[in-house]
């Protein structure tokens, strides 16, 4: 199983990333107002920052959406990397992974942008790229391979499997955290646990389904957001819960156990640590403080950035 994800889905995927990538710059769309927009427009858009306005209170919006985004990209305060990180062997290079992680997860988000944001542009202009989360992912993008013809049934179909693989690899990552700490903490076999958590899991699933239907409505979120179901699911997770956890973990770290607890399990492999000064900085100062501004913001007790 290990050697087709990595001999042959993995490429697949990465194959499938980059068609669509460019296809997305290759594409060009004339609306009814005689506009014509291209993909290459929407991709200068997406590289090129846009400063015209921008104050300081806007510099931190970004900023704390930029750091609510890592917490969904590097599964930070999610117990996953705790989870994998305790089936390491010992003499591996901890650094070596750190540096792969860093490039990979960069280079993939940056093609993400690339297949979504020229695409959009393209077909629904500067408005419709307001669309973020769930409704961008299933009411902005389909309209956009609606209106690339036939051509878009099966540019659709290719994200949406790739959509789901991805979904699928994030659940069993998201899973087996929940499941390690079952088998932990109450003792359970490793079928028992993952049955549990595939029923909760699955209720779950049910629910988010029928909040697009049956059970659909709309809140304001503290943050200005109109939410349904999984938009307040969403919320709740990345927005209040990691926080939460994520600043729980620079307290234990870097103040209970010591930063060194951490710097000695990297470097008991011989690998040298060459950040370990940055690190007790960002652990102990840093994230801490813009962890606790970024749960005041989602709260909507911090206003005033």
């Amino acid at each position: 199983m290990k050697e087709l994800f990595s001999k042959v889905l993995m490429p697949l995927l990465l194959v499938l990333v980059v068609g669509i990538a460019v296809f997305s710059l290759t594409i060009h769309y004339t609306d009814d107002a005689g506009m014509t927009r291209t993909g290459m427009e929407g991709l200068k858009i997406y590289v090129i920052p846009n400063l015209e306005g921008m104050t300081v209170q806007g510099f931190f919006t970004v900023l704390l959406d930029a750091m609510g985004q890592l917490f969904f990209s590097l599964s930070v305060a999610m117990g996953i990397m705790v989870a994998y990180g305790s089936y390491v062997k010992d003499d591996d290079n901890l650094v070596k992974s750190i540096n792969q992680i860093e490039i990979f997860d960069t280079a993939v988000a940056f093609l993400a942008g690339v297949m979504i944001i020229p695409a959009v542009f393209t077909f629904m202009g500067r408005e419709g790229m307001a669309a973020s989360g769930p409704s961008l992912m299933f009411v902005s993008l389909p309209k956009v391979f609606d209106a690339m013809g036939k051509i878009g049934n099966l540019v659709g179909c290719l994200f949406f499997a790739m959509v789901l693989f991805a979904a699928l690899t994030s659940a069993v990552s998201i899973m087996e955290a929940v499941v390690s700490s079952f088998m932990d903490k109450f003792h359970m076999s490793r079928r028992c646990a993952t049955v549990l958590e595939t029923a909760i899991a699955l209720v779950g699933g049910i629910v988010v389904c029928l909040g697009y239907n049956k059970w659909y409505f709309e809140i304001e979120l503290p943050n200005g957001a109109v939410a349904q179901i999984l938009d307040i699911m969403d919320y709740i997770s990345n927005n209040l819960l990691m926080p939460l956890v994520a600043i729980s973990t620079c307290l234990l770290i870097g103040w209970v156990l010591k930063p060194s607890a951490v710097i000695g399990e990297v470097e008991k492999s011989g690998c040298k640590f060459g950040r370990r000064k940055l690190y007790i900085v960002m652990i102990r100062y840093i994230a801490p403080v813009l962890l606790v501004i970024l749960l005041l913001k989602s709260l909507g007790i911090l206003t005033i950035i």
